[in-house]
């Protein structure tokens, strides 16, 4: 049955993440809010609710090490994963502003959270604190940027939610609600009894299975994006996920239930691990050609993530 909870709990988050985006979007039109700043914060904040809700979840359950697991799993997973079968099917592109603004921010608040979980091996509210607003401080300079740029980021909001009615947006929301809840719920209590039957930790299930099952969402859309020819939107998309997980999903849980860390190898192996696929993006993007991630770059970064999975198995 484990398998078949963890099957269940990730179809329902994929689909209650999409209702919460959805009805997020189409309210947010409602408010005449722009589309520029829906596209900037309301769809960012929707699209890490899966992570969140399994994340505070296995915290309030006494399993930290899926909180963490989930959230630094997802994080290599979009690197290394992600990137890399997106690579392999097109080479992609990044601009300038990916490796100017969001690879460095994404880098400080990884290093930042390495450095709070070294500390006193937990992560508490007033460090979960220090990343929301870290949170808001980034968001507020890509805001104020992009008004002055008049950047529009059209692409990531759909016009034709401006049309939904009011009850349709209620009924989406509240679908998206409870299949989250539900869907962390299933994916929590399966993970915990396939680590037990397995013989293996939680901290194992989580920053492989769970970690690359909240993935899939970013795949899709990286490839999508790829095939599309839109490669910088789909490099942008999987550094944005990775801040909004380091900063609300564990912000936001650490300030309602502080995460201890139980397993010393998420800090002696998988978060070394993240830090190290973050920062080769670096190298990688100017050796030997410039500003692009051609296949067999793909193919390293996938290589990268089949030997992080098979050391965390086998340890």
């Amino acid at each position: 049955m484990s398998i078949v909870y963890l099957l269940i709990g990730f179809v329902l988050l994929v689909i209650g993440g999409e209702y919460l985006v959805r009805s997020s979007v189409a309210l947010s039109f409602r408010m005449n809010i722009s589309r520029m700043v829906i596209g900037l914060t309301v769809v960012s904040f929707a699209t890490s609710a899966p992570e969140l809700l399994v994340s505070l979840q296995a915290a309030i359950n006494g399993f930290s090490d899926i909180s963490l697991g989930n959230v630094i799993g997802s994080n290599i997973a979009n690197i290394a994963l992600v990137m890399g079968i997106t690579a392999m099917i097109a080479p992609l592109f990044a601009d300038r502003d990916f490796f100017k603004i969001n690879w460095p921010v994404m880098m400080i608040f990884s290093i930042i959270l390495y450095f709070f979980l070294k500390n006193g091996h937990d992560l508490n509210r007033l460090e979960g604190l220090a990343l929301l607003s870290g949170l808001f401080v980034y968001l507020f300079f890509l805001l104020r940027r992009a008004r002055i740029k008049d950047e529009v980021l059209v692409e990531e909001v759909d016009e034709k939610l401006k049309e939904v009615s009011t009850f349709k947006i209620i009924i989406w929301l509240g679908i998206g609600i409870f299949a989250l809840w539900a869907g962390s719920e299933l994916l929590v209590k399966g993970a915990v009894e396939l680590a037990t039957k397995l013989g293996v930790s939680e901290r194992v299930i989580s920053v492989t299975m769970i970690a690359v099952g909240t993935s899939i969402p970013e795949l899709a859309a990286s490839i999508i994006a790829a095939v599309k020819q839109e490669k910088a939107i789909s490099l942008g998309n999987l550094i944005g996920s990775n801040i909004f997980n380091i900063s609300s999903v564990l912000g936001i849980t650490a300030l309602i239930k502080p995460i201890q860390v139980q397993s010393p190898e998420i800090l002696t192996n998988d978060i070394i691990w993240m830090l190290a696929v973050g920062f080769i993006l670096a190298p990688l993007a100017f050796l030997p050609t410039r500003l692009k991630f051609s296949r067999y770059k793909g193919f390293f970064l996938f290589a990268a993530y089949c030997v992080f999975v098979a050391m965390t198995i086998l340890s």
